[in-house]
């Protein structure tokens, strides 16, 4: 594959996030049931993880199912499950070839037992791997994360590990799912939806967001090109001006 010259790899996001939206959409134009766009969906995710891992992007976190898809019909979540542990069975040796280490945020323990093990399987064959994490986001949503963290460190305070003096911004993120993982630089949202999904509401505090109308079964490695590139053309001030910026 062949890097755009327009893209400076020098100065690459290091933590790209995804919302991939649009599959239903994308089988109801053809007149085909829901679950044929998430199985044209694998084609974008293959060629988004390689081109991703060919640019030197150290992680890449995909929005695949969220808390709140739990209330989708059962069957689209059944077949869904089932299409998750063949691409996972499918995909494998390509993460093992490409030195890919797949990661997991969510509350694993809600997904089906045979679904659970296939990708706690696949994080453990590739947890040496170090070119570049794919992060995935199963059974995710930021409000189920921000409790659960709260959660653990109430625990924390009434067992006198930590006192309610120690919180602040550094110790919370400690106990997020994305705990030792950067935030992200650039959200990626497609389907032309202006949200943000319960998604990374934490992390994404000074993330660069950009918006395609294309769906997520037609997105390839030259869309994730195009925000790269309108990544690289904007200015990061983090609350700065932009004459701190130059003048830094």
């Amino acid at each position: 594959m062949e890097i755009p010259s327009n893209i400076d790899t020098a100065r690459l996001p290091q933590h790209i996030a995804i919302i991939m939206d649009g599959n239903g959409r994308w089988a109801q134009q053809r007149s085909k049931p829901r679950i044929f766009g998430h199985k044209n969906a694998v084609t974008a995710v293959r060629e988004t993880v390689e081109a991703a891992a060919r640019l030197g992007i150290k992680y890449l976190t995909l929005y695949a199912f969220s808390t709140e898809n739990w209330n989708r019909p059962k069957s689209e979540i059944d077949e869904l499950m089932e299409l998750l542990v063949d691409a996972i069975s499918r995909e494998l040796d390509s993460l093992k070839k490409n030195n890919i280490r797949l990661v997991t945020i969510g509350d694993l323990g809600a997904l089906p037992g045979k679904c659970a093990a296939k990708i706690m399987e696949a994080v453990k064959i590739t947890r040496n791997n170090s070119h570049m994490a794919l992060v995935v986001a199963l059974s995710y949503s930021s409000r189920w994360e921000i409790v659960e963290a709260a959660k653990k460190i109430s625990k924390e305070i009434e067992s006198g590990s930590i006192k309610v003096s120690d919180i602040n911004e550094s110790l919370f993120t400690k106990y997020l799912a994305t705990s030792g993982i950067p935030d992200p630089e650039l959200l990626i949202r497609t389907s032309g939806e202006y949200r943000i999904s319960n998604y990374l509401l934490w992390q994404i505090a000074y993330t660069e967001l950009w918006f395609t109308p294309v769906l997520w079964p037609d997105f390839r490695k030259e869309h994730l090109f195009n925000a790269i590139t309108e990544y690289q053309a904007r200015e990061r001030r983090f609350g700065k001006t932009s004459e701190q910026i130059r003048n830094k």
